[in-house]
């Protein structure tokens, strides 16, 4: 609730930078307005604030939607550090070695 947090945030999106968030880190997402047709994971006590937002909710270790990754917990993180590198090293040109 951060105004130069979700301006921060808000300013990624528009400019169509890749972005990341795990656990409550969608909050922002709603906050900055980029939740609204966008499939993603969260910890789940955010699913309802996400739906509400006009988000795709999914209990999944990791989400992919276009340039947005997002997890649902610490557990997550391998799988969200995986995504996440592959995601900014294609952002940056960069191909992604296995």
């Amino acid at each position: 609730m951060q105004p130069n947090a979700v301006a921060f945030a808000k300013a990624f999106f528009e400019s169509g930078k890749p972005v990341a968030a795990i656990c409550h880190g969608p909050w922002l997402l709603i906050e900055a307005g980029a939740a609204r047709g966008r499939r993603l994971t969260s910890w789940p006590s955010l699913k309802t604030d996400l739906s509400n937002a006009g988000a795709d909710w999914a209990d999944k270790q990791v989400v992919v939607d276009q340039k947005l990754v997002t997890s649902r917990k610490p557990d997550d993180i391998p799988a969200f550090n995986r995504e996440m590198i592959q995601l900014f090293n294609a952002a940056g040109g960069r191909r992604h070695a296995a």
